[in-house]
C-alpha cells in the first residue's frame, strides 16, 4: 500500500535530493496547514510563497496568475500629483462632449461610438495629465496608440484644448467638406493629429511592439537616440482575440522592451457580448503575458471595495471573485442588491455573514460602478509602476464599465456597442452625475449642445499647463522640414545599363546587388533598413550579413557554426538588417515603423521588405493599407515571383495575384520589371519622389512595390533613345520592334504589337523570333513595367477631361501608331494586363496565369496556362485571323505543330 505521506516522484526527481529529511519536513508542513486551516489557507500560503521567491530571483516556474485582485494594494498607492477635482471637472467635459458629438451625428446617419471611451476615460485623462511626453521637448515624446473606437474621446480633449473647433465636431465621418473628423485614428485623413492607425482590430499591438522595437533599433546604431521615447497602446479585451495581438508578446519580453506598456481596457465585452462569458479575460491574459514574460498589473478594483477586502479575513470573496464568470459579473452591473445578495454572497456562508455588514447603497457603489479604470489614483499607480519598471514590457489589465456614465441603458448592457445616441433625457441625466454648468435652455429644439467653459477658465488652462509640462498636445504628428536626401552615386544605377553580357541573373539577385551598392553610400547608405523574413539566402542577400550586421540588441553571444566562412552569420548590436524569423505580420510591421520614422522620430529611413510574393500582399494586405494609412514610405519587393518561375513549389507558392491585390491600394506604385536596367530606374525614381526634391503637386507619402523573380536570364543593356527612363517609370516603353530585333519577316507583313511584364516579356521575345521566321507575321515588343500606373494616369485622365481639361492617357500616346492589335501577356492573372484594355484603341486581347498554381518545370507550367511563347504565337495569329490579316488555317496549324 502507498504511503500517503511519502514524496511522489516527479520531474524533480532527476535532481538528487540532499536533505531527503528536510523535504519531508516542508511536505508534513503543507499537509498540516491543509488539514488544520483548510485547502484555501495552503493555497494562499503556497501562492505567497512562490511571489516571494520570483520577487528574490530563486529560479521557478513563473506563477501565471494571481488573485483577482488590484496588483498594487491600497496602501501602495502613491499620491496623484496635481488638481484631482479640476481634472475630474475636465473628464467631465470630455465625456459629455465625445458623447454629443456622436449623438448629434447620429441624425445624418454616420454612426459613432460612445460606449468605449466613455469606459476607458480615465485610462487617457491619467496619461494625457501626467505621462505622454509630447513632441515640444527634446526628443520625439511618446508614441500613442489609441484604440480606435475611443476616437471621441480623444476629438472631445482636443476641442477643449483649442486645437478643434465646434464646426469640426459636427463634421465627425464627414469628411467631404474638408472640415471633418475621421471616423478612427487615420492619419492620412488627419496628419497633424492622429500618428498610428489602429482601428484594424489586432493591428495596432502588433505596431506598438515592432514600434517600440524600431526606437531601440534606432538607438542602438546611432541613427538618434530615442531612448526617452515611451510607446503606449490602449487597447480592447475583445481585440486581444485578433492572433496578430498576441503574435510578437515574446519578441517584446525577449528585446526586454521596457519602454513598451499595453493599457489593455477590461470591460469584460466585445462588440456582440462578453468576451468570456463563461470564464475570466483578465486572468486568461493575465497568464498569457507573464507567460511569455511581461511585467502584469492588475487594476481591477476602485476604492469602494477597500472595506470589503478589510472584512475577507478568510479569502472568501477574493475566491468568490476569481469563480463568478465575467457574464456574471456585467449581471450584477445591471442588478439591484437583492439579487447580488443572494447570487454573490449567498453562495459562502462567510459571505452571508460579511454582506450583513453591508448597506444596499454600499453593495451597488461596489458592484455597479467602482472599478479601478474608473479612478484617477488607481490608474496613475498603475501608469507609474509601468514606466519605472525596468527589464521587461508592462501589461496593464485595467477593469472598466462598459457605457460608464451614460446611464442605465448603456452601462453593460450587450448593445451598448451598437447604441449611437442619447435622449435628451439621458444627456440631463448624465448632466447631473457629472455635475457639468449646463441649462436645460441650452438644449435648443431637443439639440444637445457642446460644453466647453470658456478657453481661458481654469480647466483650459490647468489642461494646457499640463500638456506644457509634458512637452506640447497630444496625439500629435510632426511633419519634420527635413533635407531633401542626397542621391546616390550615379554610378550604383548607371552599372546595370549595359547589361549582363552572356552571364544569366535573376532579377531578384539584380535587386540584391543595386541594394549592396546603395547601402555603401557615405550619405544615405546607413538610412536603408533590410528587413526579411527568415528568407535571406532565397533571396541571396546572405552577403550582405557580415558587411550589415543582423540586429539584436544583446549582440553575438554565441560564436557562430560558419564562423570560419566568409559569409557567415553575424549578429551585431548595431546591426542594419532585420531579419525576423518567420513573420511576415511582424517583418511588415517593421517596414511600417521604419516608413514613417520620418514623421515619428524626423529621421527619414529607407526600409526594403523583401519577401515571397504570394505571402505579402495576400498574407498581410491589411498591414499594406494600414501603411498607407500611416503615410510610410520605402520599397515592398515580392521575390521569386509569378505563377510559373518557381519550380517545383506548387499551388501555394505560386503568386498569380499580388499585382491585383496592390493594385487596390491607392498608396502604392506597383512595378514589375523584367530588367536590371529597369529595377535600377524605378528604385531611382523612388527614392528621388520619396526622399529627394518632389515635383509640384508630387504625393510623398507613397510606397513602392516591385515583383522580382528567381529565373536566371542574361539582362540586355538598356535600349538606346530618348524617353526610356520615362516609359519605365510611366509603364510602358517599346524595347524593340521587328526590324530593330533583326528578325526576318517579308514586307509588308502583318504586325502585332506584344506587351510583356517581368519575366514574361522573354516568351514575347521569343514569340517574336517564332511569328518572323515560321508565319510571316511582324511584332514589336514592348515592356509593361507598370500595368496599375498606367491605369491610374488614364484614370486620371478620365477626371480630367469631365472637368473639361485635354488630357489624353499615357498609354495611349505610347501605343499611338503602333500598327496592329494588341496581345498582353505575363506571369500573373490576365486581370493584372487587362487592367488598361479600355484605354488602348487597338484591338485588344491578353494572356494569363489564371486559376491554381502547380508544381512542375517553368515550361510546362506556361504551357499548363498558356503563356509560353508558342501560345503567344497561336493567340497573335489568331488576333490577326479575326482581322483577316492571316488565313484562318494558320491558327489550326500553328496549334497542331506546337502540340497545343
Amino acid at each position: 500500500m502507498t504511503d500517503p505521506n511519502a514524496i511522489q516522484p516527479s520531474a524533480l526527481d532527476q535532481l538528487p535530493d540532499r536533505d531527503p529529511e528536510e523535504t519531508a519536513e516542508w511536505r508534513a508542513s503543507l499537509d498540516a496547514v491543509a488539514r488544520e486551516a483548510g485547502p484555501h489557507r495552503a493555497a494562499y500560503l503556497m501562492r505567497r510563497t512562490l511571489e516571494r521567491a520570483e520577487a528574490g530571483g530563486i529560479a521557478l516556474p513563473k506563477l501565471l496568475e494571481t488573485d483577482y485582485v488590484n496588483t498594487i494594494p491600497t496602501a501602495a498607492e502613491p499620491a496623484v500629483p496635481g488638481d484631482e477635482a479640476m481634472e475630474t471637472r475636465i473628464t467631465a467635459w470630455n465625456r459629455w462632449n465625445a458623447a454629443a458629438m456622436v449623438t448629434r451625428g447620429s441624425k445624418y446617419g454616420v454612426g459613432g461610438h460612445i460606449a468605449t471611451f466613455a469606459s476607458a476615460a480615465w485610462l487617457y485623462e491619467t496619461g494625457f495629465n501626467h505621462f505622454f511626453q509630447g513632441k515640444e521637448a527634446d526628443g520625439s515624446g511618446d508614441q500613442l496608440y489609441i484604440q480606435g473606437h475611443a476616437s471621441p474621446g480623444i476629438y472631445a480633449r482636443a476641442f477643449l484644448d483649442g486645437r478643434l473647433n465646434e464646426g469640426h465636431l459636427d463634421n465627425f465621418r464627414q469628411e467631404s467638406g474638408g472640415n471633418g473628423l475621421p471616423s478612427y485614428p487615420h492619419p492620412r485623413r488627419l496628419p497633424w493629429l492622429w500618428e498610428f492607425p489602429t482601428v484594424s482590430m489586432g493591428l495596432g499591438p502588433l505596431s506598438a511592439i515592432y514600434q517600440a522595437r524600431f526606437n531601440r533599433y534606432l538607438t542602438n546604431r546611432g541613427i538618434k537616440d530615442v531612448s526617452a521615447s515611451h510607446v503606449w497602446a490602449f487597447l480592447g479585451d475583445g481585440e486581444m482575440d485578433e492572433p496578430e495581438s498576441t503574435a510578437a508578446l515574446a519578441l517584446a519580453a525577449r528585446e526586454e522592451l521596457d519602454n513598451l506598456t499595453f493599457v489593455i481596457n477590461c470591460n469584460l465585452q466585445r462588440l456582440d457580448g462578453p468576451v468570456r462569458a463563461n470564464f475570466k479575460i483578465v486572468q486568461e491574459l493575465e497568464a498569457q503575458f507573464r507567460g511569455a514574460g511581461w511585467n502584469v498589473i492588475k487594476t481591477l478594483w476602485g476604492s469602494a471595495w477597500d472595506e470589503l477586502f478589510q472584512l475577507d479575513t478568510t479569502g472568501a470573496l477574493v475566491r468568490r471573485l476569481r469563480e463568478v464568470p465575467d457574464a456574471q459579473i456585467q449581471t450584477y452591473q445591471t442588478r439591484d442588491a437583492a439579487y447580488i445578495r443572494a447570487d454573490f454572497f449567498g453562495k459562502d456562508p462567510a459571505l452571508v455573514e460579511m454582506a450583513k455588514l453591508l448597506s444596499d447603497d454600499k453593495i451597488l457603489e461596489c458592484f455597479h460602478l467602482s472599478r479601478g479604470g474608473h479612478e484617477a489614483r488607481k490608474v496613475y499607480a498603475a501608469y507609474k509602476a509601468a514606466v519605472e519598471h525596468k527589464g521587461a514590457p508592462t501589461v496593464i489589465l485595467a477593469q472598466t464599465v462598459k457605457g460608464n456614465t451614460l446611464g442605465e441603458g448603456f452601462a453593460s448592457k450587450n448593445a451598448n456597442h451598437q447604441m449611437k445616441k442619447l435622449t435628451v433625457d439621458e444627456f440631463k441625466t448624465m448632466r447631473d452625475l457629472l455635475g457639468l454648468p449646463i441649462k436645460d435652455s441650452d438644449f435648443a429644439d431637443g439639440q444637445v449642445p457642446y460644453g466647453h467653459p470658456g478657453a481661458d477658465s481654469p480647466e483650459v488652462r490647468y489642461l494646457q499647463e499640463r500638456r506644457a509640462a509634458l512637452g506640447g498636445p497630444a496625439p500629435a504628428r510632426r511633419t519634420h522640414a527635413l533635407a531633401p536626401l542626397p542621391a546616390p552615386a550615379e554610378k550604383a544605377f548607371a552599372s546595370f545599363d549595359k547589361g549582363s553580357g552572356s552571364q544569366n541573373v535573376a532579377t531578384t539577385m539584380a535587386f540584391v546587388r543595386l541594394v549592396k551598392d546603395l547601402v555603401r553610400d557615405k550619405e544615405t547608405g546607413k538610412r536603408w533598413v533590410p528587413i526579411v523574413p527568415d528568407e535571406a539566402r532565397t533571396f541571396g542577400m546572405e552577403s550582405l550579413f557580415p558587411s550589415l550586421g543582423i540586429y539584436s540588441p544583446k549582440g553575438q553571444t554565441y560564436e557562430p557554426v560558419d564562423r570560419d566562412q566568409l559569409m557567415y552569420y553575424k549578429e551585431a548590436k548595431n546591426g542594419q538588417i532585420l531579419n525576423e524569423g518567420i513573420t511576415e505580420a511582424g517583418s511588415m510591421a517593421d517596414f511600417i515603423a521604419a516608413s514613417s520614422a520620418y514623421a515619428t522620430h524626423g529621421e527619414a529611413m529607407i526600409p526594403f521588405y523583401i519577401f515571397y510574393s504570394m505571402f505579402g500582399w495576400q498574407r498581410t494586405a491589411d498591414q499594406m493599407w494600414q501603411l498607407g494609412d500611416q503615410l510610410g514610405r520605402g520599397f515592398l519587393v515580392g521575390a521569386t515571383a509569378g505563377r510559373t518561375t518557381l519550380t517545383g513549389e506548387g499551388l501555394q507558392h505560386a503568386d498569380g495575384h499580388s499585382p491585383v491585390i496592390a493594385a487596390t491600394n491607392p498608396a502604392a506604385l506597383t512595378y514589375d520589371p523584367a530588367f536590371a536596367y529597369e529595377i535600377a530606374v524605378v528604385v531611382r525614381e523612388g527614392l528621388r519622389r520619396m526622399y529627394g526634391e518632389a515635383k509640384p503637386g508630387e504625393d510623398q507619402n507613397v510606397f513602392y512595390y516591385l515583383t522580382v523573380y528567381n529565373e536566371p536570364l542574361p539582362q540586355p543593356a538598356k535600349p538606346a533613345g530618348l524617353g526610356i527612363d520615362e516609359g519605365i517609370v510611366k509603364g510602358l516603353y517599346r524595347f524593340n520592334t521587328a526590324e530593330s530585333a533583326g528578325v526576318t519577316a517579308p514586307a509588308n507583313a502583318p504586325r502585332i504589337q506584344l506587351l510583356g511584364s517581368g519575366t514574361a516579356i522573354h516568351w514575347a521575345l521569343e514569340a517574336q523570333q517564332l511569328l518572323a521566321e515560321e508565319w510571316g507575321v511582324a511584332a514589336d515588343v514592348w515592356s509593361a513595367t507598370s500595368w496599375s500606373e498606367l491605369r491610374r494616369d488614364a484614370m486620371e485622365a478620365d477626371a480630367a477631361l469631365l472637368r473639361g481639361e485635354e488630357r489624353v492617357p499615357y498609354v495611349r500616346q505610347a501605343l499611338q501608331g503602333a500598327e496592329g492589335p494588341v496581345l498582353a501577356v505575363s506571369d500573373y492573372m490576365r486581370q493584372v494586363p487587362d487592367q488598361i484594355a479600355q484605354w488602348v484603341e487597338q484591338d485588344w486581347s491578353s494572356l494569363g496565369a489564371d486559376g491554381f498554381g502547380l508544381s512542375d518545370t517553368r515550361e510546362a507550367a506556361r504551357r499548363h496556362f498558356g503563356v509560353d511563347a508558342q501560345s503567344i504565337v497561336v493567340a497573335a495569329l489568331a488576333q490577326l485571323a479575326k482581322r483577316g490579316e492571316v488565313k484562318a488555317t494558320a491558327v489550326k496549324e500553328a496549334r497542331e505543330k506546337y502540340g497545343l
